[in-house]
């Protein structure tokens, strides 16, 4: 059967440097850090007391406040860029066919704090289970997808893609398929993570996997320097609105891209480290461009997964020079957790958004707080160091990669 076209219609992003799609493209551009001290508790215990947290963000300004209390933040997020897909999409709700128009989100944890809560508060009790009754509905992984069609009551296919970091490519992903295979028209897509939390934090540091520069945070996340000493923890939320070409053509809609294809892959590894060599980031990205029906040369600009830990960032750009040989070398590539840190579960939708953001502006988004060549990583492949390039951008491509192995690239162009 012929695979039907996808397009992205509509785009919203709640970031540590912006609280919408607009604000956040302009804190890309600009170079800014998200990193911060951490409001949320007192640190004084912890190895890392900073994080990109969400600035000037209250979820009742957007969310009845009886509803918002039986949500976790994870939820809150997922709700607020949602909403703002759906309206920058202007889909007519009163005439859509809600049984053809999906929900396929992405989160790599869930409800944390809710978990965290709830045993906190029952161990400092008498041993009596009193748990809250939304306990459960709070916490689940899925149950940010189930809030956005209750919401909208979009009735098509609704479910929540764990795949750890990888979690909103996968997502997209999967929307991507469902509307090729036409069993969708729209489909709200993209993640949302809200591990800000003593639990959050605690268990990175125990794995050692997040920077300890407590001195100057604002610097602490800097993908490929020689430097770096792990990843910036981050949270929010990134949602697209996909459509089938032609339904959205019918409609006027506004395109930003078409989603022309993903891959995914298995490192077959270690549960939390990446192969040396990025075997498995290799086969995902030659996955991707199969499935897109793309040659290396065609690729303008990769948004790295970057994460800035010591081993993750070489394997990657490797793989990188592996995969696109000498035209490596012509394509500009970033890190833009150097600036949002790390959102996990909802690094490949914010990730998405700024490479299509990207294209259509014709700016690539620098990696910011590089200040010292790492003598592993080839010198001549243009890492878009500390201020945004222009250039014209046909071809985009985001690499997302999790714990346990898990690897996702998605791929955008121009529509033809």
């Amino acid at each position: 059967m012929e695979l039907k076209r996808v397009v992205v219609t509509g785009l919203g992003a709640l970031t540590p440097i912006g609280n919408t799609k607009d604000e956040y493209w302009e804190g890309l551009i600009s170079g800014k850090s998200g990193a911060a001290p951490i409001t949320y508790y007192d640190t004084e215990k912890f190895k890392t007391k900073f994080a990109c947290e969400l600035k000037n963000f209250n979820a009742t300004d957007f969310i009845d406040r009886k509803l918002a209390s039986r949500m976790d933040k994870f939820t809150q997020y997922a709700m607020v860029a949602a909403d703002e897909a759906i309206a920058d999409a202007k889909l007519d709700l009163d005439t859509i066919n809600k049984l053809r128009v999906g929900v396929i989100w992405g989160a790599g944890i869930g409800g944390l704090e809710t978990f965290q809560e709830e045993v906190l508060n029952f161990a400092k009790g008498d041993g009596t289970p009193r748990f809250n009754p939304f306990f459960i509905p709070k916490m689940i992984a899925d149950i940010a997808p189930g809030n956005i069609s209750i919401k909208y009551g979009f009735m098509g296919p609704n479910y929540t893609t764990v795949s750890a970091c990888a979690s909103s490519a996968n997502a997209m992903f999967d929307a991507l398929n469902s509307i090729r295979l036409g069993h969708c028209d729209v489909i709200v897509t993209g993640g949302s993570e809200a591990a800000v939390t003593i639990a959050g934090m605690g268990g990175f540091n125990a794995m050692h996997a997040l920077s300890t520069r407590n001195e100057s945070p604002e610097t602490a996340s800097r993908p490929f320097d020689a430097t770096r000493d792990g990843f910036v923890l981050g949270e929010g939320a990134g949602a697209l609105v996909l459509e089938e070409y032609e339904y959205a053509k019918a409609r006027g809609a506004k395109i930003y891209a078409e989603f022309v294809g993903g891959g995914l892959s298995s490192d077959a590894y270690h549960m939390t480290a990446p192969h040396p060599e990025g075997r498995g980031v290799v086969a995902v990205m030659k996955n991707c461009l199969e499935n897109a029906g793309l040659k290396p040369e065609d690729v303008d600009h990769i948004n790295t997964h970057g994460t800035a830990t010591p081993l993750g960032d070489v394997a990657e750009l490797k793989a990188i020079s592996e995969v696109f040989g000498s035209h490596a070398k012509a394509i500009n590539i970033n890190s833009t957790k150097s600036m949002t840190g790390h959102l996990l579960g909802a690094a490949g939708a914010i990730e998405a958004i700024s490479a299509i953001l990207a294209m259509e502006h014709g700016i690539i988004p620098p990696t910011i707080n590089h200040t010292t060549v790492d003598e592993n990583i080839d010198p001549e492949l243009n890492l878009t160091l500390n201020k945004a390039q222009k250039r014209d951008v046909k071809v985009v491509m985001s690499n997302t990669f999790g714990f346990g192995g898990h690897n996702a690239c998605v791929v955008f162009k121009k529509l033809d």
